[in-house]
């Protein structure tokens, strides 16, 4: 089997019908060095199932790293993901987000040491979310402009992310007003600056709580590289019933303290599942 280069971690909570659709388009990666790892915040059976079937249809590692349902505890099962990595690189999605065939090439050859990679993604709306099948991934044709203004996606500026190469891609990675952040769904860097800053913070639930990673990141030092228009994944339609503002308020309030005072390494992460 080739060396692991990458591991790739896969947050996921009870969409397994999402979730297998973004398995087929790691399936079909042209980069075949990696591993999955599948952060699960307490899903059920179902999901479990799903994980299990594609890990015995597949010739790379797929691991399932589960706890129990707790309401949204994302950054704890990420910390718990992130100590059974075995490359020295770690690219981090989310269980929503279909990845056109290059996406971990684009990964390994944009990497360096200093520097985390800063991803995009491309909205889908839930018609064409739940229309995408195996056969569409395989064949690329969800990535394909024409493919998707036939099946009722409204042209827009942002289609730009999925119709962009050569020196477009590269003035437009170089362009965007976007800043470049650690975002769940799409970024990368090494394993021992992820490490530096202690992981996740784990008081942190839904709001912000990725970004504010990369932050502790940027004041240990490392910078971050814009590859929006390079590494490319559609995001696949869903509700977000999880979401409350109590939570947005919190993790606010932790950000700024970060900002403010220039925190590297949280007291609340990956050391303290050591103890």
């Amino acid at each position: 089997m080739n060396p692991i280069e990458i591991s790739v971690v896969i947050s996921t909570y009870n969409h397994p019908e999402w979730l297998q659709k973004v398995f087929w388009s790691f399936e079909y990666q042209n980069f075949r060095k990696f591993e999955l790892i599948i952060a699960d915040d307490g899903s059920t059976e179902k999901t479990k199932k799903c994980i299990d079937d594609f890990r015995k249809s597949v010739d790379f590692p797929v691991k399932h790293v589960w706890h129990e349902d707790n309401g949204f505890q994302k950054t704890k099962i990420l910390n718990k993901a992130l100590l059974v990595c075995e490359a020295d690189y770690i690219l981090f999605t989310d269980g929503d987000c279909v990845v056109r065939n290059d996406f971990l090439q684009k990964h390994i050859n944009y990497r360096e040491k200093g520097y985390f990679l800063s991803g995009g993604y491309f909205k889908l709306p839930m018609s064409i979310s739940k229309l995408i099948s195996q056969t569409d991934i395989k064949e690329q044709r969800c990535f394909d402009i024409k493919w998707l203004k036939s099946n009722g996606l409204k042209p827009s500026f942002k289609t730009n992310k999925i119709t962009s190469s050569g020196l477009k891609q590269t003035l437009l990675n170089k362009l965007t007003p976007t800043t470049a952040t650690w975002n769940g769904h799409n970024a990368s860097g090494w394993k021992e600056d992820l490490m530096a800053v202690n992981g996740f913070d784990e008081r942190m639930q839904y709001g912000g709580e990725d970004r504010e990673l990369g932050e502790r990141m940027f004041n240990n030092g490392i910078k971050a590289k814009q590859i929006r228009y390079s590494a490319i994944c559609l995001h696949l339609d869903h509700a977000r019933g999880y979401v409350e503002q109590e939570m947005i308020e919190k993790n606010q309030v932790i950000r700024a303290i970060t900002k403010t005072k220039k925190v590297i390494k949280t007291p609340y992460g990956i050391d303290k599942l050591n103890k």
